[in-house]
Parts: C-alpha cells; sequence; structure tokens
C-alpha cells in the first residue's frame, strides 16, 4: 500500500534549535494515528513539516507525492488541497455563516461549478449533523457546533489526509467527547488516514489507533 506520509531520518528545526531529530514514521491510507507529547515536545512542529509551514532541516521527507526537501513555493496550495486541518481555533470566518465559510474554501480551492459546490457543502454538513444550521454565523452555533463545521471544512475537498493538532484543547471536556467521535468517523467513512495530536491519552483508549510519543526530541511509536 502507498503511503501517504514516508519521513526517513528527519530533522526539524525551529528557530535553529533542534525540534526533533532522526524522525522515521510513515502512515498508510485509512489509518487513524495519534502524536502524543508534552508542550512543546516538537508535535506541532512537526505537525507543520507536513503540509510545507515547516521546512524539513534534512533527511528524506515525502508528503502524497510531493518530496518536502524539494517543493517548490507554487506547488505548495496544491499539497494542501490533499490534507484537511483542524486548528484549535477554529478559524472560521466571523463575517458570514457556516455555509459561506464553506464555500469561501471550494471558491478558493478552484470549484467553479455553482451546483457542485452546493452539492458538496450539503454532503459534509450532513455528514456532520449539520444540515440544518448551515446558515447561521458562527457566533449562533455553540462551540460544539463550530467545530463539527471546521470538520466538515477539512473533509470538503475529500482529502486523503486529515491532521488535527490539539483540536479539543479550548472544548469542554464532553464537547471534546464528541468532537473527537465525529472527527473519527468522518475520517474514517471518507477513507482518510488523520493524525491528531493531543495530550487527553483517553482519547485513545475510547477511538483506538496508532500510537506515536515526542519525546526527548525524538518520535517513538
Amino acid at each position: 500500500m502507498e503511503k501517504i506520509i514516508d519521513y526517513k531520518g528527519v530533522e526539524i528545526r525551529r528557530n535553529e534549535h533542534v525540534a526533533l531529530r532522526d524522525v522515521d514514521f510513515a502512515v498508510s491510507p485509512g489509518e487513524f494515528v495519534y502524536l502524543l507529547g508534552r508542550v512543546g515536545s516538537g508535535k506541532t512542529s512537526l505537525m507543520k513539516t507536513i503540509y510545507a509551514e515547516v521546512p524539513v532541516a534534512s533527511g528524506r521527507a515525502r508528503v502524497f507525492d510531493y518530496d518536502l526537501n524539494t517543493i517548490k513555493k507554487r506547488d505548495i496550495p496544491f499539497l494542501r488541497r490533499k490534507i484537511g486541518i483542524v486548528f484549535q481555533d477554529f478559524q472560521l470566518l466571523s463575517d458570514r455563516t457556516a455555509y459561506a465559510n464553506l464555500e469561501f474554501v471550494l471558491e478558493a480551492t478552484g470549484w467553479n461549478d455553482r451546483r457542485a459546490r452546493e452539492e458538496r457543502i450539503d454532503e459534509v454538513l450532513r455528514q456532520v449533523g449539520m444540515a440544518t444550521k448551515a446558515f447561521k454565523m458562527p457566533h449562533q452555533l455553540s462551540g460544539g457546533e463550530q467545530q463539527r463545521i471546521v470538520i466538515a471544512r477539512a473533509l470538503l475537498n475529500r482529502p486523503g489526509l486529515i491532521i488535527a493538532d490539539e483540536p479539543t484543547g479550548n472544548l469542554d471536556p464532553e464537547t471534546g467527547e464528541q468532537l473527537m467521535a465525529h472527527l473519527y468517523e468522518s475520517a474514517r467513512s471518507a477513507g482518510a488516514a488523520v493524525l491528531v495530536a493531543t495530550h487527553n491519552h483517553g482519547f485513545v483508549r475510547r477511538f483506538p489507533g496508532r500510537v506515536l510519543r515526542c519525546e526527548r526530541k525524538m518520535l517513538m511509536e
């Protein structure tokens, strides 16, 4: 099976300091992978290399068909279209409805057919149980509902990989649990690989997956 992520001997630096070294890991389609570790252990730095926000200092790193060592700036948007990202702070546009937030993403990524956009937005909203809230403004939605819209946004372009960096960090325990359940089910039904950075070890028991740990500047199974 072809690997979506394939890192061998990778070193990651932030501000000239080594964040992680000798990183060897691979992720295949359909895998659900946890990235555990304390704050400052390198989890976010590793995730940011995957969508070319942070460069790889050395080693060999491929994501989909892109070589992260040599990727050109003009190719980065095409790489990112293949990746759905769930941020901790939502990053929804506050001046437009949930529907318009999703339409903005599709327009920005080349969906020129209005009917196709409408059908895809309706599909992902149903998938996350938000079909009746499409025309609410973000401030009219609860934190959990906003987070479902964020998952819908991540699924829009049918990504082969979903990255979630501490997605429940700003949520109460019950809403956080609901978010992980939606992410788990949505991703599995879409056949996407998922990489979730979290410090909540309880999720690993409730939503089983492969576990990687950032510790002492190393990545370990």
